[in-house]
């Protein structure tokens, strides 16, 4: 429901139907198998991740940092949820690098994960977690690796959607629309890389 509920409300306005997408650690495909798009590809060291994903989606199991079965210059929007805090920072720029090569003229990353300014008492509570970020120090980071940074929303979702109130895509599509975000403890980044 709040895949779905995301990609209505505001993935769909930001995906052309021509594009290539890539989602990095797609896990279950949550993202990737809501998305409409010419070419769909989802990458994640998870070998039963293949199995989740919709025939129409690519699957390359494998790391994030290893993105070489894609060709350069073909990917128009790549996204991630939830993964550079699973990564350590050489892990991020090699991926980040990598990623600069792969992403066509016009290419934008989008990344939507915890921001520990805002859920530090939270953020340890799964020990994979192995990098801190906030929307300052994840934009200086992008930036050092060579990316534009485009759009900060330092509190874009609340951390989980569990609560009392029901999970529905018309609230989730109505949270998305208030000029403010309580509870929220996720950002959002968008980000271009800088050419030379």
């Amino acid at each position: 429901i709040v895949w779905k509920a995301l990609w209505r409300y505001f993935f769909a306005k930001r995906i052309g139907k021509d594009d290539c997408v890539l989602d990095l650690g797609c896990g279950y495909g949550e993202f990737i198998n809501n998305v409409t798009a010419r070419r769909r590809i989802g990458v994640d060291l998870w070998d039963k991740m293949p199995s989740h994903v919709d025939p129409g989606v690519e699957a390359i199991v494998g790391p994030a940092s290893d993105l070489s079965a894609i060709d350069d210059g073909s990917v128009d929007y790549a996204f991630s949820s939830n993964l550079f805090e699973h990564l350590t920072k050489d892990e991020l720029a090699t991926t980040l690098a990598q990623l600069r090569r792969k992403l066509a003229a016009g290419g934008t990353l989008t990344t939507l994960q915890p921001n520990y300014r805002y859920c530090a008492s939270e953020y340890f509570d799964d020990y994979t977690h192995v990098s801190v970020w906030s929307h300052v120090s994840l934009a200086d980071f992008l930036d050092a690796n060579g990316f534009e940074v485009i759009e900060v929303r330092p509190r874009f979702l609340p951390l989980t959607v569990k609560s009392r109130l029901p999970v529905s895509q018309w609230l989730i599509g109505l949270y998305l629309r208030l000029p403010f975000s309580p509870m929220g403890k996720q950002m959002l980044l968008r980000a271009r890389p800088v050419r030379p």
